[in-house]
């Protein structure tokens, strides 16, 4: 048993049955289309987010694979640097947390 589903579209105010695209100005009315369509486009940013990041790595790690070895030596002080500063940070912020809850 096949459900209908009559849907009122937003733009024009046609009322379509069992469509997801509106007869009259085509415009699309199927909420599961929408979701679906939303879903592909975050996928697909994702997607070329992760190409980019492939493509364009962070100065560090373009220095650390850098055929010169004095690049290769500034590149791991860079990075070593950052890790540093990255866990100095993570202990301050871990430490005023235990602060904070007494």
């Amino acid at each position: 048993m096949s459900e209908k589903r009559i849907i009122k579209c937003p733009n024009c105010g046609v009322f379509n049955t069992n469509k997801e695209y509106c007869t009259n100005c085509n415009t699309l009315i199927s909420h599961q289309k929408k979701r679906e369509l939303k879903e592909q486009d975050s996928k697909q940013q994702r997607v070329e987010e992760a190409i980019y990041e492939k493509e364009n790595p962070k100065l560090a790690e373009r220095l650390k694979k850098h055929p010169f070895f004095l690049y290769r030596i500034a590149g791991w002080i860079l990075y070593s640097a950052i890790m540093v500063v990255s866990a100095i940070g993570a202990g301050l912020a871990w430490f005023i947390a235990m602060i904070a809850a007494g």
